[in-house]
């Protein structure tokens, strides 16, 4: 009897384990196409998403060429600065271009797969909407991640990064520009010239200079020597004159005299151009300002104008970072109900969505800066609306309601 019984459980047991393993192979059977079909989705939005990205991103940078160009290409300054300078735009055009080529591989992706046939067959084989959706979210959740990083930390430093580096290539350029024996007349309103150059002291010798920047006393200036003193911080070129004196000739129809005004040092700050006009100001605005900068800034802001414009940048930067995940929610039925119009029909929805949204991110943007109402409330306003719009979107196709 004790044999038996043994052997009895010995047959249970190997039962039990091969039900187990049946159930285990099952599930498995069902777990791998699954999967299969995950990877082929992720893989029909990467492709479009990708190549969008290059051709959106290289868009954006030829419109900055002729800006730079103007000041840089003709001036023989090294490739490897333009190119740097090229590396720090990037990020800025980043936050544009990432949610616009996702929102548009989802367009296409979904486009196609509906256009042939593939969504029918897929929900045919018990496999809805919202399976399909979970690769996609994952996505959607990883550019959202990227797209913060880079408003809240790389884009704010890309862009002082890019203009203190277009300052020292246009003060460097400046410098190099002047030799000796040769009017020079690449500052606004001031004319230069020098008997020579001292190359290892980087000094100007016998430097004489008419300055029109006043427009009606035009002033003539001679000096022993002057050198360019370069100050980053302030973004400011300044010409610093030894032992000179200054001539101004008395204005016509006026009683005034004729002056002459010695020195033992004069400071002349030089105009680099349009591209850095407004130099300490442009430094302070909040798109340059690091995370922890605009906080500081935001508690100790003068008046509540300024606030209010800290603030707005503040959410601007988180509600951006959340476009991705907005832009699925829309792109995935708007993509699966537009393969009638045609395979173009993606790229122009893509456009008008992406247009839509930040058209309301902006206006959203003006009102907070006005003080209307606080800014967390109305930035976020333009992705509530798109998450209510596209939940029921998305439930429409999922229960296949026109």
């Amino acid at each position: 009897m004790k044999k038996h019984d043994q052997l009895a459980a010995i047959n249970s047991s190997i039962s039990k384990k091969e039900s187990l393993q049946d159930q285990v192979s099952v599930l498995t059977c069902a777990t791998m196409p699954i999967l299969r079909i995950h990877r082929y989705i992720v893989k029909e939005i990467s492709i479009p998403a990708v190549l969008s990205l290059l051709i959106f991103t290289c868009v954006l940078l030829m419109g900055k060429i002729p800006k730079i160009a103007e000041l840089i290409i003709n001036k023989g300054i090294p490739a490897r600065d333009i190119l740097q300078l090229f590396s720090y735009l990037l990020p800025t055009f980043l936050t544009i271009t990432i949610p616009l080529s996702f929102l548009l591989g989802i367009l296409l992706a979904f486009g196609r797969l509906s256009a042939d046939s593939e969504f029918i067959a897929l929900k045919a084989s018990g496999i809805g909407l919202y399976n399909l959706v979970k690769p996609v979210f994952v996505m959607a959740i990883f550019f959202s991640l990227l797209t913060a990083c880079i408003t809240i930390s790389i884009e704010p430093a890309s862009k002082a990064a890019f203009r203190s580096k277009l300052f020292d290539i246009a003060s460097s350029s400046a410098s190099i520009s002047v030799k000796p024996r040769v009017f020079n007349d690449k500052f606004k309103g001031i004319v230069l010239h020098t008997r020579g150059i001292d190359d290892k002291n980087k000094t100007m010798q016998d430097v004489f200079i008419s300055d029109e920047r006043e427009g009606k006393t035009a002033a003539t200036i001679t000096a022993q020597q002057g050198r360019f003193i370069s100050n980053p911080d302030q973004y400011r070129l300044t010409l610093r004159l030894s032992n000179g004196t200054i001539h101004r000739q008395p204005i016509k129809g006026t009683t005034s005299s004729y002056q002459t005004i010695r020195f033992t040092n004069y400071d002349i700050n030089l105009d680099l151009g349009s591209q850095l006009d407004n130099r300490r100001k442009h430094r302070q605005k909040p798109g340059r300002l690091s995370w922890k900068e605009l906080h500081r800034a935001i508690v100790k802001a003068p008046n509540d104008k300024t606030r209010h414009n800290l603030q707005a940048e503040k959410y601007e930067r988180i509600v951006i970072a959340f476009a991705p995940i907005v832009l699925l929610l829309v792109g995935i039925p708007l993509g699966i109900q537009s393969h009638r119009s045609g395979k173009g029909s993606g790229f122009a929805l893509a456009l008008i969505i992406f247009l839509a949204y930040y058209v309301l991110l902006s206006l959203a943007n003006t009102i907070a800066e006005k003080g209307f109402l606080p800014a967390i409330v109305i930035l976020w306003l333009p992705n509530f609306c798109f998450l209510l719009g596209g939940f029921w979107a998305l439930h429409s196709t999922a229960i296949e309601r026109p």
